[in-house]
């Protein structure tokens, strides 16, 4: 098992309801980082699950969802995630909510895993200062069931009731990540995280994920080879043979098998012509070969016929 691979099925709950009032009351799992809405960022994290419960008013998404709410709207985190839990099956649940802006699937691998190893009720991510974030979070959902029963027990029941009050209740382990705890409760954190995802080492896995939500496909492939057939046909042939020939490569693969191997079988293929078509224009001119003299011309390699042979010894 590796930290990336989830050790059981799961599902998941994302909370997505709340009223956003630093935010000014702007729908805040609509707004976008990276080209991306936040709610849909945080759907392509968990991508893994089994089934994936979002507790608030509908909307479009990038993924299939189920929709709940609790009630009455507006109750809370721990009466929302109640209401999510109704719908799940899984033995294991991961919570999460919808303002994430770094959360990756490996986060969630890496969540159930502690869970699994650590056999706690719940592993939760800290952020850089050791605080926990109950919301990025791993369960196992029977001993989160019976949490939440006993805190309904009260007398407001689940409305209004702050997280800590359900993770005093729980057996925890913890899994510090300072990135991906980062959330966006107001503008300055909306544009410090449009600004991270923008630097050079986050930047170009930011697009290419984007680009793939945009278009529906769900594709990993080498990078590096596609780099580097833009690059070799860019140098070889001309600057803009670099982004037609990765679109023909793409359009080829998905012609044939369509995975990852179609697309680099297509872009070595790319690559050879490419890497011949250079070499074709940068070889020496060839002369073509001299014409061999009419027979009794001057430069004749063979002798004249009315020249008579001298023989041996002469």
């Amino acid at each position: 098992m590796t930290d990336t691979e989830p050790p059981r099925p799961y599902d998941a709950i994302v909370l997505a309801g709340g009223a956003a009032k630093r935010l000014g009351g702007a729908d805040k799992p609509s707004v976008r980082v990276g080209g991306r809405p936040l709610l849909d960022r945080v759907l392509a994290a968990c991508a893994g699950a089994r089934r994936t419960v979002v507790v608030a008013t509908p909307r479009p998404t990038s993924r299939p969802v189920h929709w709940t709410r609790e009630d009455p709207p507006g109750g809370g985190p721990v009466a929302a995630l109640d209401a999510g839990l109704r719908h799940t099956t899984a033995d294991h649940a991961v919570v999460l909510s919808a303002d994430l802006p770094f959360l990756e699937e490996a986060t969630v691998g890496r969540l159930l895993s502690a869970l699994h190893t650590s056999g706690a009720d719940a592993a939760l991510l800290t952020d850089a200062d050791g605080r926990d974030q109950p919301l990025v979070a791993a369960h196992r959902t029977a001993a989160l069931r019976h949490a939440l029963s006993v805190l309904a027990e009260g007398d407001r029941g689940l409305t209004g009731l702050p997280l800590r009050r359900l993770t005093a209740a729980l057996n925890i382990t913890r899994v510090p990540d300072p990135l991906v705890s980062f959330d966006c409760d107001t503008w300055d954190d909306i544009a410090d995280a449009r600004a991270r995802i923008r630097e050079h080492g986050h930047v170009l896995d930011e697009w290419i994920s984007a680009v793939k939500d945009e278009l529906g496909i769900d594709l990993d492939v080498d990078t590096r080879v596609l780099l580097d057939l833009a690059r070799d046909a860019a140098h070889g042939v001309a600057r803009p043979a670099a982004p037609l020939t990765t679109f023909l490569v793409g359009y080829a693969a998905a012609q044939g098998k369509g995975g990852p191997e179609a697309v680099a079988e297509a872009a070595r293929k790319a690559v050879a012509l490419a890497l011949r078509w250079e070499e074709e224009a940068n070889s020496p001119q060839q002369q073509p070969a001299p014409e061999q003299p009419a027979s009794g011309e001057p430069g004749s390699a063979e002798p004249a016929s009315d020249i008579p042979d001298p023989g041996p010894g002469r």
